[in-house]
């Protein structure tokens, strides 16, 4: 019994260790990641690089057209993609019934999270761009960015449901409160952190994809602002992308300026999830 217990004991601290080991190497080599490219472009970051448009001179190119189509896309998606993420997470959860055709659903959501981006790129070229004859425009970006963070936060929205204990929705059936009653009133409220934050992680995910983007025809140079949702647009990763497959150093060192803007952007983001997530904690806890 005692060698058994000393064994176990030693392959758990071997197991720490282990694992200790592996975050650290993650930690450092992004560290090292982070302060390169903070190195590299925080000089370059000033008003003129935030609003002015791209050039073909890396001293007077800037990033207004990509930030602005970042914004742009960033929003519809979030338009697009919460409420069809967070009914449908509501109705698996809370109507559907428990049989093989939900179960289909369930598999197949699963499945679609691990799809490569570069197919949803080419569903979106296909549906939006050619069959619905949207154009390579704003709203064809943002529509194909939300089937790709769909399976996401359908899946983390379930799972922040899940977590709701099943005596809530009993008091509220006790009381004479009807099912949407008490998913919206008492279910839901109580599962919003979770969606939230699941909700904030996809649209992270969303905010640095290229290749979807690409492929329905997003542009690489834009030097106007879009007016419309039916305007051609860029983005922040395609343009950093554009930087940095030219062999000038300037042009590496703007890729480097741009990247920060849009890693403060992801930032911003999950600031705005935590704060969110701590007013709705909350309110529930009153």
């Amino acid at each position: 019994m005692g060698d058994t217990v000393r064994t176990n004991r030693t392959r758990d601290m071997v197991f720490f260790i282990i694992a200790l080991g592996a975050t650290f190497t993650g930690l450092l080599f992004l560290s090292v990641l982070i302060v390169d490219i903070l190195m590299d472009g925080l000089g370059r970051i000033d008003l003129a690089f935030l609003t002015s448009f791209p050039s073909r001179k890396p001293e007077r190119a800037g990033i207004l057209s990509a930030l602005v189509g970042t914004v742009w896309i960033m929003g519809l998606t979030a338009l697009f993609s919460f409420p069809l993420g967070v009914g449908a997470a509501i109705y698996l959860e809370e109507y559907a019934r428990k049989n093989w055709l939900s179960r289909l659903i369930e598999i197949n959501i699963a499945n679609l999270a691990g799809v490569p981006s570069i197919i949803y790129g080419l569903l979106g070229l296909s549906i939006f761009v050619r069959t619905l004859d949207l154009e390579r425009s704003l709203l064809s970006g943002a529509l194909t960015l939300t089937l790709l963070i769909l399976p996401i936060i359908i899946i983390s929205s379930r799972e922040a449901l899940r977590a709701i204990p099943f005596s809530i929705r009993e008091a509220s059936y006790a009381i004479g409160a009807t099912r949407w009653q008490t998913i919206y009133k008492q279910v839901l409220p109580s599962a919003m952190p979770g969606i939230l934050t699941g909700t904030i992680l996809a649209l992270s995910r969303a905010i640095g994809e290229t290749a979807p983007l690409i492929t329905i025809g997003a542009l690489t140079y834009v030097a106007f602002l879009p007016e419309t949702i039916f305007d051609p647009f860029t983005v922040l990763p395609i343009q950093i992308f554009n930087w940095v497959s030219r062999p000038q150093k300037a042009f590496a060192i703007n890729a480097a300026g741009a990247i920060i803007v849009l890693l403060c952007i992801m930032l911003l983001l999950n600031s705005i999830a935590i704060y969110l997530r701590y007013r709705f904690q909350r309110r529930i806890r009153w």
